[in-house]
C-alpha cells in the first residue's frame, strides 16, 4: 500500500494500513495492535520454540525429519533448503514463529531456507514472520559443549567462551558480537540463545567452558560488550566490515539501536548456573539442585542486574533471559526471603521447584523487583513428563511431576514466562489458557496472553522482520566468512592460548624457532562412556596430530625429535552411574578434575539437598568414598613416557581445557605448559614456533588437588587453593596469571582485573 507517499505491506490484506503494518510507529505500539488481533491459538503458537532444526535434516540423530509427506531427504530429492514436513505442521497448523536452527549446509541452503519459510508463515493469517535462532555456532573448537555441531561450514571462528574470556578485553568481545550479529542475520537468524553469562564459581560444572569465568566483574563487562554488539544496528558506514563492502544496515525509524543488523540476545541462567551441587549439571535428574552454601547469591546476579539489564548502548537490555532447569535450593533473595528452602516442611507451593516454576525467583525477583520487561524464555524441555531412568537425558520439570503438562504452562505462565523451549505442539498452552480463564475470567487469561505476545513481536519489529525477512543468497554468502571477519577471528584465537610454563632456571624452551626440525607428537586413547546426551560412546583412539596445521615434521621415534608436544585435554569423569545403583549404590561418582583415580575421601557425608522420587531408597546423593577414573588417564601416561624418552630434550604440553585441571601430576615433567581453550590447531603451532607472542590469562584457577575442591563452597569464586608449580611459585596458576616471551604478564589487563581479585567474594 502507498500512504502519505510511503509504502507498507498489507500483510491483514484488509486494503488499509492497520498500526502493527505502519513502521512509522514503535515497536511497542505496533506489538500491541497485533497482540490484540492474535487469536488464542495465533498467541499460543507465538510462545512456543521449535526443537532443533537441521538443514538438511537427513533423518537420523535425536532430531529427524522428513519430507514430502513422510519421505526421507534422500528419498524426496529435494533440494537441501526444503521445508520438512513437520516444519510446515508446526508454521501452518500451530502457528510456531520461533524457529531454533542447529545445523546449516552452507549459506546459500541457510538463506533460501530463511526464504522458504518466510514465505509460508507470511501466507498465513496476518502474515507474522519467523523469529530463527541458534545456539552458538562460530566456536573454533571441532564440537560444541551440546555435542552437536552448530556451525556453518563458512561462518568466522572464534575462542570458545573461556578463550574469550581469555583476552581479558571487552571491547575485542563487542567487535566479536558485531560481527557475528552480521553473520547471524546473513543467515536468516535474528535471536542469540546466549550470551551464557553464569558467574561459573564451580570447577566440576560441565557447561563451565561456556562461560567467560568465575570473576563477575569480568563476566559483567562482557555481558554489557556482548550484548551491545549484538543488539546494535550501527550508523551507516560504522558497521564491521562496511569499508569492505558488506552492506549497512537498515535502522529502525523509531527504536534506537535497532535495525536489520540487530540481533537480539537471550541471556542465560537466571538467576545463575554456575553452582550445581558438587558441579553436576541439571540438563539430567541428578544434577538439579543449585546450592548456595556459600551465601553469595548476590554475586551471581551481578551479571543479570548491572549489565544486561543496564547495557551502554541504545538498546537498553537484554532481549530475553532464560532461567535455568535447577532447583535454587535455599535460595536467598536480597529482600532475604528464603525459597526452596530444604529444611521446609509445610508443603508450600515454593518447595522444591525448578526456576520456571518458582514464583519468587521469575515473577517477585525478575519481574517485580527489578522491572524486566523482555522475553522470559524457559530453558529447553521443562515442560513434559519426567523420563523413569534418572541417569537419562529426560525432560526436565523438576518440582512439578505431579502437574499435567497443560497445569505446568499455567503454572509458568502465572509467574511470568512468556515462552517456551523446545515445544512446538500449540496445545498444552491452549488448554492452559483454558486453566487461566476458568480461575480468572477470560478477559484476565486474554489479558496475560497478549502481555506475552507483546513481548515477543516487540524482537520481530526492531529487527525489521516484518517490512523484509528475505534474503538475497548471493549478499549472505558474500558476508559470512568474508575477508574481514575471517580475519579477526583467527587474530582472537591466537590471543586467547595462556602460557603457563616456559622452562625453569631463567632458561625458557619457546618459542622453539627454526631450530626444531622434527617433534613427536604421541596418539590419545579415550575409554568408553556416554555423550552428553546420555548415548553411549566407544572406547577411542584419537590422533591430536593436524598435519595441515603444523610445519614441524612428526616422528613417532621420540629419539629422533627435537621436542615432544603432547597434545591432550582436561579430565574427563561422568558423575552418574547406573551400574553403581543397580550393584546398591546410589549412583553417584565423584567429578574429579585430576588425571589417575580419585577417592573421594573428604567428600561431604551427605548431600547439601535430598529427594527425588526416583531416588526413594537412597536419597542422599553423597559419594563419598568412591573413586572416579578419567576416561583419558592415558593422558597422563603420554605425558610420562615423553618425559621418559626425550632425556634432556623440551616436553611441551598443550592442554585443551575445559575445566580446571589439577596439573600437579604433569606440571613437574613438562618443560613448558599452554592451555588451549578452544582455538583451531594451526595456532597453537603458530605459538610454538613463535610466529606470534602469547598474552592469554587464565580466566579461571587452577585448583591445588581435588581435597581442596572438595572443600570449597560452590558458589564462590575464588575459595581453593591454586596448584603452587615446581619451582614454588604459589600463585602461577591462578586467575590472571600468563606469560609472554619475557615473563609474567603486568599490564593495564590484569591492573584491571587482578586487582580486584580480592574483592571477590571468598570463603
Amino acid at each position: 500500500m502507498e500512504v502519505d507517499g510511503h509504502l507498507f505491506k498489507d500483510l491483514a490484506r484488509t486494503g488499509e494500513l492497520l498500526p502493527y503494518e505502519d513502521w512509522r510507529l514503535t515497536a511497542d505500539e505496533r506489538a500491541t495492535d497485533l497482540a490484540g488481533r492474535l487469536s488464542v491459538e495465533q498467541i499460543a503458537g507465538l510462545m512456543l520454540y521449535s526443537p532443533h532444526q537441521p538443514v538438511p535434516n537427513h533423518g537420523d540423530g535425536p532430531f529427524p525429519g522428513t519430507y514430502s509427506g513422510g519421505r526421507t531427504f534422500a528419498e524426496a530429492g529435494v533440494p537441501a533448503w526444503s521445508l520438512t514436513d513437520q516444519q510446515r505442521t508446526m508454521l501452518t497448523e500451530d502457528h510456531v514463529r520461533h524457529v531454533l536452527a542447529i545445523t546449516l549446509q552452507d549459506t546459500d541452503t541457510a538463506a533460501r531456507w530463511n526464504n522458504a519459510l518466510q514465505a509460508l508463515a507470511e501466507s498465513t493469517g496476518l502474515g507474522v514472520p519467523v523469529n530463527t535462532s541458534t545456539d552458538p555456532r562460530n566456536g573454533a573448537a571441532e564440537a560444541t559443549g551440546a555435542e552437536f555441531a552448530t556451525q556453518a561450514a563458512d561462518v568466522s571462528r572464534w575462542p570458545e567462551g573461556l578463550g574469550m574470556a581469555a583476552l581479558f578485553d571487552p571491547d575485542r568481545v563487542r567487535e566479536y558480537a558485531a560481527i557475528i550479529s552480521r553473520e547471524y542475520r546473513a543467515l536468516g537468524i535474528t535471536t542469540a540463545l546466549g550470551p551464557q553469562i553464569d558467574i561459573s564459581t564451580e570447577p566440576r560444572w560441565m557447561r563451565l567452558q561456556d562461560t567467560w569465568g568465575p570473576h563477575s566483574g569480568l563476566v559483567s563487562d562482557y555481558t554489557r560488550a556482548y550484548c551491545d554488539g549484538m543488539q546494535t544496528s550501527e550508523p551507516a558506514g560504522e558497521q564491521p566490515g562496511a569499508a569492505f563492502g558488506i552492506p549497512n544496515a537498515v535502522p529502525s525509524t523509531t527504536d534506537a539501536g535497532w535495525g536489520s543488523a540487530s540481533v537480539a540476545t537471550m541471556v542465560k541462567h537466571w538467576p545463575g548456573g554456575g553452582s550445581g551441587e558438587a558441579g553436576r549439571d541439571a540438563h539430567y535428574g541428578f544434577g538439579k539442585f543449585a546450592v548456595y552454601p556459600g551465601r553469595n547469591e548476590a554475586d551471581h546476579l551481578r551479571s543479570f542486574i548491572g549489565a544486561a539489564f543496564e547495557l551502554d548502548g541504545p538498546t537498553g537490555t537484554a532481549s530475553a533471559v532464560m532461567p535455568h532447569y535447577t532447583i535454587s535450593v535455599g535460595y536467598e533473595t536480597p529482600d532475604g526471603e528464603r525459597t526452596n528452602d530444604p529444611a521446609a516442611t509445610d508443603g508450600t507451593a515454593e518447595t522444591g521447584r525448578a526456576n520456571s516454576y518458582n514464583r519468587t525467583i521469575v515473577h517477585d525477583m525478575l519481574r517485580e523487583s527489578y522491572g524486566y520487561d523482555g522475553v522470559v524464555c524457559t530453558d529447553w524441555g521443562i515442560t513434559a513428563d519426567p523420563d523413569p531412568e534418572i541417569g537419562s537425558f529426560g525432560q526436565r520439570c523438576y518440582g512439578v511431576e505431579d502437574l499435567t503438562v497443560a497445569q505446568r504452562h499455567a503454572l509458568a505462565i502465572d509467574n511470568g514466562v512468556d515462552q517456551f523451549g523446545g515445544n512446538s505442539e500449540a496445545a498444552p498452552v491452549i488448554e492452559a489458557f483454558r486453566i487461566i480463564a476458568e480461575r480468572d475470567g477470560e478477559e484476565a487469561a486474554r489479558a496475560r496472553f497478549e502481555a506475552s505476545a507483546t513481548r515477543l513481536l516487540r524482537t520481530f519489529f526492531r529487527a525489521g522482520l516484518f517490512e523484509n525477512p528475505y534474503l538475497d543468497p548471493a549478499v549472505s554468502t558474500a558476508v559470512v566468512g568474508s575477508k574481514p571477519f575471517a580475519d579477526a577471528a583467527p587474530a582472537a584465537q591466537r590471543d586467547s592460548p595462556v602460557l603457563l610454563k616456559n622452562g625453569s632456571d631463567g632458561a625458557p624452551v619457546l618459542p622453539l624457532g627454526d631450530d626444531v626440525a622434527r617433534v613427536h607428537v604421541p596418539t590419545r586413547h579415550v575409554d568408553a562412556g556416554v555423550g552428553f546426551m546420555r548415548f553411549p560412546k566407544p572406547a577411542r583412539d584419537i590422533d591430536p596430530y593436524v598435519a595441515a596445521s603444523s610445519s614441524y615434521e612428526r616422528t613417532e621415534d621420540p629419539a629422533e625429535a627435537d621436542a615432544a608436544v603432547v597434545l591432550i585435554e582436561s579430565p574427563l569423569t561422568d558423575p552418574y552411574s547406573i551400574e553403581d545403583r543397580e550393584n546398591g549404590g546410589n549412583g553417584y561418582l565423584p567429578i574429579s578434575l585430576q588425571y589417575r583415580p580419585y577417592t573421594a575421601s573428604t567428600a561431604r557425608a551427605e548431600s547439601l539437598v535430598q529427594g527425588d522420587y526416583r531416588e526413594a531408597e537412597h536419597p542422599n546423593r553423597s559419594y563419598r568414598g568412591k573413586t572416579a577414573t578419567a576416561l583419558n588417564e592415558s593422558d597422563l601416561d603420554a605425558v610420562l613416557a615423553a618425559r621418559e624418552a626425550m632425556g634432556d630434550k623440551p616436553v611441551i604440553v598443550v592442554v585443551r581445557m575445559h575445566n580446571p585441571a589439577v596439573l600437579a601430576e604433569l606440571e613437574p615433567y613438562a618443560d613448558a605448559i599452554v592451555v588451549d581453550f578452544g582455538v583451531q590447531q594451526e595456532n597453537v603451532w603458530e605459538l610454538l614456533r613463535g610466529g606470534f607472542e602469547p598474552s592469554g590469562l587464565l580466566p579461571i584457577t587452577l585448583p591445588a588437588s581435588m581435597e581442596t575442591v572438595e572443600a570449597h563452597a560452590e558458589d564462590l569464586p575464588f575459595d581453593y587453593e591454586p596448584h603452587t608449580d615446581a619451582a614454588g611459585h604459589a600463585y602461577a596458576y591462578a586467575f590472571g596469571y600468563g606469560l609472554d616471551w619475557d615473563g609474567v604478564i603486568d599490564d593495564e589487563r590484569t591492573a584491571r582485573y587482578t586487582a580486584t581479585y580480592t574483592d571477590q567474594p571468598t570463603a
